[in-house]
């Protein structure tokens, strides 16, 4: 009873079968690194982290169709920019080797999400899906070397805001990759100094955490 009801700003949006929108944002990639101690005939150790975080941007396009009251399948066609600060530490001396990784991800998402019950002009809700993703910025001749093509997990959650000409859609969600993203087969390589980086690792996974503004 504490709570007034106050004059809903477009208030039938929600019951259309298949609406659409766009989106901006930002982002933060991470990966993590499975080093295997490996020792190269020169006796040197290299160890790999990423110790830097550096914002990305993101933007995309949005479908979302309605399933119910509460439920609707969204699908996100978007495009990340972004990169890492990798680097490389070799255990006895200490000597460093830095790698910065640009990457374009494509990104094709699919996500359900359910709403909760509209109250005013906010509608908070969880979402969850899955990511196949394509790099189109992988460059040949670094100390490491990333795969194509990834698949993420993503789950998050964000709130509807019903304002009189539009919907603005906060929402942060974090990604988790599925599958190992390291080239192991460094046939490209001029170099063989590169190698041993590779020969260190023994698996690479990437994750994001992403904060979005929808607009419909």
């Amino acid at each position: 009873m504490a709570q007034e009801r106050k004059v809903q700003n477009k208030p039938y949006i929600d019951y259309r079968r298949l609406h659409y929108g766009f989106f901006v944002g930002v982002h933060m990639q991470d990966m993590e690194f499975v080093n295997n101690g490996f020792v190269t005939p020169e006796g040197e150790s290299w160890f790999a982290d990423v110790t830097q975080y550096n914002p990305g941007f993101s933007v995309g396009v949005l479908a979302d169709l309605r399933l119910g009251e509460y439920f609707s399948l969204r699908t996100l066609p978007t495009m990340h920019f972004g990169q890492n600060s990798i680097v490389f530490r070799e255990q006895g001396s200490g000597e460093i080797s830095r790698q910065l990784v640009k990457t374009t991800y494509v990104a094709l998402p699919f996500h359900l999400k359910y709403a909760a019950e509209r109250f005013n002009n906010y509608r908070p809700y969880v979402m969850a899906g899955v990511s196949p993703m394509m790099n189109l910025t992988v460059k040949k001749q670094k100390q490491l070397l990333l795969k194509k093509f990834d698949f993420m997990v993503e789950v998050g959650f964000g709130c509807d805001y019903y304002l009189p000409f539009f919907k603005l859609i906060p929402e942060l969600r974090f990604a988790f990759s599925l599958l190992d993203v390291l080239e192991k087969d460094r046939k490209d390589l001029l170099d063989a100094n590169y190698i041993k980086f590779t020969q260190s690792v023994d698996k690479v996974v990437s994750k994001m955490v992403i904060l979005s503004f929808y607009f419909e």
